[in-house]
């Protein structure tokens, strides 16, 4: 498997796993019957958790973007150094971004997601100067 698709895969699953410590608090914050059930007025998360929230919707927003890029670029045929940098410069850049966003990190987060970004832009130049 290229390198680009390992690196999809690892960012996928980090994404997939990402609701599980914020389930499990909410079991710790609302208990069982109203962390599976839909009670009226529901007692607030903790902040952590609320913020590893937002970093999940942040990761799925961004991981169509990257695995659009990752998959034009196997159709395509491209596959180069930059682009498998881009792949684990993507991977750990959203590691970063989920735990800086979690703990409360603002520069670090902005980092990470910029970080994300480049390597995104840059699949999308090796793409199109093909």
């Amino acid at each position: 498997m290229k390198t680009e698709l390992q690196y999809l895969v690892y960012v996928t699953l980090l994404t997939a796993l990402l609701w599980i410590p914020y389930v499990l608090d909410r079991c710790v914050v609302r208990g069982i019957p109203d962390t599976v059930g839909y009670p009226s007025e529901p007692k607030p998360q903790s902040p952590w958790a609320q913020r590893l929230m937002a970093a999940h919707r942040n990761a799925v927003e961004n991981l169509i973007v990257f695995a659009a890029l990752v998959l034009a670029a196997q159709a395509a045929g491209v596959s180069t150094n930059i682009t498998a940098f881009a792949a684990i410069l993507y991977f750990w850049s959203r590691v970063v971004h989920v735990l800086a966003y979690t703990a409360k990190l603002p520069w670090v987060r902005t980092l990470a997601f910029t970080g994300g970004f480049v390597a995104q832009i840059l699949i999308a130049k090796e793409l199109l100067l093909r």
